[in-house]
């Protein structure tokens, strides 16, 4: 029996290139780093440019981004990183409390790719992590520059989603 097959969307084109920035911890500094290369290819294949910056750990990644938008001029952001179940309740804290974190600052507008790995293992890290492999740090700057994309076609006034005033019986 086959295994579940993935979709991928096509990359998104920019008139302009996006900046980006990326903001890793290191913790599993391996593993960090494979995330944060596959992150800069999808960036840079995107035409975009890309800024670095290290948080001691995955906590810290959503107060960052807040800081960064506030005062730097970014398109997007790709948050990084890698929790490892242990034997306390503390992974499950770090877990769910960086993802929200990343959730509240996208509903607020912020176009941010998740990318911190939750995880049993390292070996499971590892492959996730693995730019040839699974590349999920390509994947969560893909994220982030589909948000960006989609985020520069609403504010275009020459272009819209498909709806208009007079289709929705507003004239």
């Amino acid at each position: 029996m086959a295994g579940p097959t993935h979709h991928a969307l096509a990359r998104p084109a920019f008139d302009e290139g996006p900046k980006i920035l990326i903001v890793v911890a290191p913790y599993y500094k391996d593993i960090a780093d494979n995330l944060v290369a596959g992150a800069m290819a999808e960036v840079e294949a995107a035409g975009g440019t890309y800024e670095i910056v290290e948080m001691p750990g995955a906590l810290e990644l959503p107060s960052a981004i807040g800081i960064a938008a506030r005062m730097g001029e970014y398109d997007g952001f790709v948050a990084l990183g890698c929790v490892i179940r242990g034997e306390t309740t503390h992974y499950d804290t770090v877990c769910n409390d960086s993802s929200r974190g990343l959730t509240l600052l996208g509903l607020q507008g912020l176009c941010i790719g998740n990318g911190i790995l939750t995880v049993e293992n390292y070996e499971q890290a590892a492959v996730r992590a693995d730019p040839q492999g699974q590349n999920k740090g390509g994947g969560a700057a893909a994220a982030a520059l589909h948000l960006v994309a989609l985020s520069r076609q609403l504010g275009r006034k020459d272009k819209g989603l498909g709806f208009t005033a007079d289709r929705l019986g507003e004239s």
